[in-house]
């Protein structure tokens, strides 16, 4: 049983290691992309473009991001949204009915999630872009023991597709998010902290598996 269970191991290293590997190559195509169209956006301002300044500047009105639905919490702990999540790229405010949200509509481009660990508060809109590909969120209270705080970050930093961020609008201290599930945890050595990346982090549950982790946004 052991055997296995490290065949396993092996397994799901090398395949996240060979899409880290295909994530870079896009994240160089992607760069040329977003240099693109930045130098495309601001031409159209430049030019007084008025559709596309009002397009892009009314974040006043919210999107719904078609999330209506509600969690169910399994055996296991882990809640799981049942309903729908919408995946459309949006500018607009999204209310997400969960926080930190699981999914819904975002924005088109995401926050970094090669193991990056941010200081500040994120764009939920970018964050939920990052678990469409794939990634694991781990978020976190002021009301979290810096020690607690330490011990994930260390350990988001050597864990390909995930991200993790200070989030004081959640209700618990300490909270794990993939697309369409979450969970609290008690602290950084509760067993659930692995058995959430080892399910979640490019689990089944992934919209767009093997999507680029970098090349997005960071703090």
């Amino acid at each position: 049983m052991g055997s296995a269970k490290k065949s396993t191991t092996a397994a799901r290293k090398a395949r996240i290691d060979e899409m880290r590997r295909a994530e870079q190559a896009r994240a160089r195509r992607n760069r040329i992309l977003v240099i693109t169209a930045s130098v495309l956006a601001v031409a159209g301002l430049t030019a007084g473009t008025v559709a596309l300044v009002q397009s892009q500047s009314d974040d006043s009105t919210a999107a719904e991001g078609k999330g209506k639905g509600h969690f169910v919490t399994g055996s296991d702990g882990v809640r799981t949204w049942k309903g729908t999540l919408g995946r459309t790229h949006v500018v607009k405010t999204v209310n997400y009915p969960m926080e930190p949200p699981v999914g819904g509509d975002h924005n088109q481009v995401w926050m970094n999630c090669n193991g990056d660990v941010y200081t500040k508060a994120l764009n939920n809109m970018n964050a939920v872009h990052s678990l469409e590909h794939g990634a694991v969120w781990v978020t976190y209270t002021s009301k979290a023991k810096k020690a607690d705080v330490d011990a994930l970050a260390a350990k988001v930093k050597k864990t390909p597709y995930t991200l993790m961020s200070p989030d004081d609008k959640q209700k618990d201290p300490i909270m794990l998010s993939a697309w369409g599930h979450q969970r609290t945890v008690t602290s950084a050595t509760d067993p659930d902290v692995d058995k959430f990346f080892a399910k979640f982090v490019q689990g089944e549950q992934t919209p767009e598996p093997g999507a680029a982790c970098t090349g997005g946004l960071g703090q």
